[in-house]
């Protein structure tokens, strides 16, 4: 049988076409996170706790997350950007149906998930849920890796919009392969869910050099590191870490994909005023996930202020996607952030402990290639007027001072 040049250029599109088209269908097909997720989490501020009988106001149950969700859609939260009302670990019951599938704990969760999910979306909120890919999760309840696509069957029919993939009791070397598996499972459930990993924390725990470009065509967002603790030890270790490997981690952040550094505990016991405005501020220059792990039930008025800071937030959410960079190390830090505007964002951080330091930015170490730029102080609300090639603050202790550069010239 003959065919024609253009039959077999054809016949050769039309294997190619196929061949894209199973690729396509394995790697992350959602068209989310184009900006880094925002939303609130349970697990930093109020872990495992599962008694309900002595601490029922803050147990891991309906009744908190509901509190939660009303709290996101009544008190400013949810008109900030923060839409994801999410379940961390401890919610199911320890045994799976009979047919194999996951059930929450029937005491703690009695109108089940898929009620829960609905009265998150009737306020205008996203849901969020947890799983493990290992065999149990961290806190010892059953784990997806022989449900997978069971599991994401289930949380599609529940109408989860994010899941938390854990990887406690798995093993790191086949997390390569396996997350991928979970990718395809939630393609196949035709459900847009936002997808996050702990792929790569689990790898580096294990020393083992994750491959970020793969990663981030499977993920819309993984935690590269350990979790956070409520301390100020734990925030500058993380701070320092990311800032240590961002060259590994800077390439594969963008719409769509981000390096996730974990929670913000701004509201808990563990960081002060000016502590909490630096988790903020670097968070947001570094194109993190926006996920708050507080009580909103009884945050103070100054946490409050600080989480709905709507500058920082557009510096977060800016539509460029560029993850900012520490430009300068030692105890005066500096960090840039490129805008979609061509304006800068800059923070200023001081790891000083005891008094006020002044800390100098020139234009050309934070990449601002203009002589001359206007300052706006994105915490103060307020423009500090034109300056000539550098732009330099006096910072608190154990604080930042955040700008935005707009390049006049």
């Amino acid at each position: 049988m003959e065919f024609s040049l253009t039959g077999k250029f054809g016949l050769l599109a039309l294997l190619i076409s196929f061949w894209q088209s199973l690729v396509f269908v394995e790697t992350l097909d959602n068209g989310l996170a184009k900006t880094p997720p925002m939303g609130w989490m349970d697990w930093e501020r109020f872990r495992c706790n599962i008694d309900c009988t002595n601490d029922p106001e803050n147990c891991i149950s309906e009744r908190l997350i509901m509190e939660m969700a009303d709290r996101m859609a009544e008190d400013g939260f949810k008109d900030a950007g923060y839409e994801y009302v999410s379940i961390d670990d401890c919610w199911a019951s320890h045994n799976r149906t009979s047919d194999g599938q996951l059930q929450p704990d029937p005491e703690r969760f009695p109108h089940g998930m898929k009620a829960l999910g609905e009265y998150i979306h009737l306020k205008g909120l996203k849901f969020g849920i947890y799983a493990d890919y290992g065999t149990k999760t961290c806190g010892g309840y059953p784990g997806s890796i022989d449900h997978i696509q069971q599991d994401m069957n289930t949380f599609a029919g529940w109408g989860v919009d994010y899941l938390k993939l854990d990887g406690c009791y798995a093993d790191p070397k086949t997390m390569d392969t396996g997350y991928p598996m979970v990718t395809k499972a939630l393609n196949n459930t035709g459900r847009p869910i936002v997808f996050s990993c702990s792929w790569p924390a689990y790898q580096v725990a294990a020393k083992i050099t994750p491959n970020y470009t793969r990663i981030a065509e499977y993920c819309n967002l993984w935690r590269n590191y350990d979790d956070i603790q409520d301390s100020w030890q734990s925030v500058t270790g993380i701070v320092k870490w990311y800032g240590d490997h961002q060259d590994e981690m800077i390439p594969a952040a963008g719409p769509g994909h981000w390096n996730d550094p974990d929670m913000l505990i701004v509201g808990d016991f563990g960081l002060s005023y000016e502590e909490s405005k630096a988790q903020f501020a670097i968070w947001a220059v570094m194109a993190s996930p926006l996920i708050m792990s507080t009580d909103l039930r009884k945050i103070p008025l100054w946490a409050k202020e600080i989480l709905l800071n709507s500058e920082v937030i557009a510096v977060n959410q800016d539509k460029l996607g560029k993850m900012g960079r520490r430009v300068q190390t030692g105890s005066s830090e500096i960090w840039a952030r490129p805008l979609a505007d061509g304006s800068v964002a800059v923070v200023l951080f001081s790891h000083s402990d005891s008094t006020p330091v002044t800390i100098k930015a020139t234009f050309k170490l934070i990449g601002l290639t203009a002589k001359q730029a206007v300052a706006r102080d994105l915490f103060e609300h307020k423009d500090l007027g034109i300056y000539d090639t550098m732009f330099e603050a006096i910072v608190n202790p154990s604080g930042v001072v955040m700008v935005k550069l707009i390049p006049l010239m």
